[in-house]
Order: structure tokens, then C-alpha cells, then sequence
């Protein structure tokens, strides 16, 4: 079996929902609910100690992606994030699970809000099944830092892509 990921927020290549879209808040033109989708994961590998969930924009008019959601830590027996999860108030996020710093600057799910006119934007969400039980990460660490860490330690990955534009 591998690992799979599925949401009830949205289906591979649908459009993500204006609930998913950046708020007014962050001041990039947008006015979205902010909410993380929903995920769930299954068929994870044989030492499997932990999961990390990305969700990264490889279309961000920045020579090196926009990374809009990292989570590291989650606990191996945690299959799912609820609705809204992202946001670090929520408390919906599973114990011992370490939401870090995004391009925002700050930790926790920042939507999609690409520049107004730019060509559909790819939003792709993806789970990891992590060999170690903690990633030697801080709430503070950046995106490609944890990125190494997921480069060496995933023992298998699964991506849901959704689309955004305005």
C-alpha cells in the first residue's frame, strides 16, 4: 500500500475555495476565510515515526516558490487536520505537532493570494512520512531548513494540488 492523501475541502486540480484564500489581515489584496483545508492521509510505510504536511506554491513570482504551510512532528498514529488546523489559535492542531515559520514570516497556514492578473497557481499540499520522531526544528526554523531535514528523513510522500488565481 502507499501513502495517500485526500481532503473534503477540495479535489485534485479543482479550484481551492475562497474559505482557503488568504484574509485581508496579512495585506496582500485578498480577502479569503484563511482556513487550511482539511487532509487525511493513509497506507503510510513501515517506520513511520512521525508526518509533515507542506503546502507549497511553485508558481510564487519569486524565483523560489512561496511556502504557504509547514508542519512538522505530527505524531505517527494522527492520520488527519481538521478544517482550519492551520491557524495556531485554533488548537486544532494534534499534540506535538510544530506548525513553522512560512514565507509570511510567521508560523501557521497562510492561503493562496497570487498577484491579480498572474497566470493559475499551483497549490500542492503534501504529506510525509517522517524516520524520525522530531525533526530538530523550532517554531522559528525556515521552510528550506525544514525541507533538508524532509529530504533526508521521508521515507514516502503523497501531494494533493489545488488551484488558485484571481
Amino acid at each position: 500500500m502507499s501513502l495517500i492523501l485526500t481532503s473534503e475541502s477540495f479535489k485534485e486540480g479543482e479550484l481551492l475555495g475562497s474559505q482557503h484564500v488568504l484574509s485581508e489581515a496579512y495585506g496582500f489584496g485578498c480577502a479569503g476565510g484563511n482556513l487550511s483545508p482539511q487532509l487525511t492521509w493513509s497506507g503510510a510505510p513501515a517506520g513511520t515515526e512521525s508526518f509533515a504536511v507542506t503546502c507549497f506554491d511553485p508558481d510564487a513570482p519569486t524565483g523560489s516558490g512561496f511556502w504557504h504551510w509547514v508542519v512538522a512532528n505530527i505524531p505517527a498514529d494522527v492520520t488527519s487536520l481538521a478544517l482550519g488546523a492551520g491557524d495556531p489559535a485554533s488548537g486544532k492542531m494534534p499534540a506535538g505537532a510544530l506548525e513553522v515559520r512560512t514565507d509570511f514570516g510567521k508560523p501557521g497556514y497562510g492561503g493562496p493570494c497570487p498577484p491579480q492578473g498572474a497566470n493559475i497557481h499551483r497549490y500542492i499540499f503534501t504529506v510525509h512520512a517522517v524516520g524520525m520522531k522530531t525533526l530538530p526544528v523550532t517554531a522559528d526554523t525556515s521552510a528550506a531548513v525544514v525541507g533538508f531535514y524532509l529530504h533526508y528523513n521521508t521515507l514516502e510522500k503523497a501531494s494533493l494540488i489545488g488551484l488558485y488565481r484571481r
